[in-house]
């Protein structure tokens, strides 16, 4: 299966927390934050949207930070993937 994005939206795949702080700390599943950090999987095609225009400014490949609590989660064949607005993306990593 394949999710193909509708107007502004973004399908990004997170990236894995981490599970050793730079100190050398280890880090239990619970105490781990989910990274706002990842990868663009696929994009909307814009157009005008809420009567602005709206142009796509990431591509599929791009990693990407976004807003901590922006999204819906889902699952499609065992992979989880997050769907934001292009609005919730805060920054291109390069």
């Amino acid at each position: 299966m394949k999710l193909i994005p509708l107007a502004d939206r973004v399908v990004l795949k997170q990236s894995t927390p981490e599970e050793k702080t730079k100190s050398g700390i280890i880090l239990t599943s619970t105490s781990q934050e989910k990274p706002q950090q990842a990868e663009v999987i696929a994009v909307g095609p814009g157009g005008v949207v809420d009567g602005k225009e709206v142009v796509m400014n990431v591509k599929p490949g791009d990693m990407v930070i976004f807003s901590k609590y922006a999204g819906n989660e889902v699952k499609l064949d065992d992979e989880e993937y997050i769907i934001v607005k292009q609005s919730d993306i805060l920054a291109i990593v390069e």
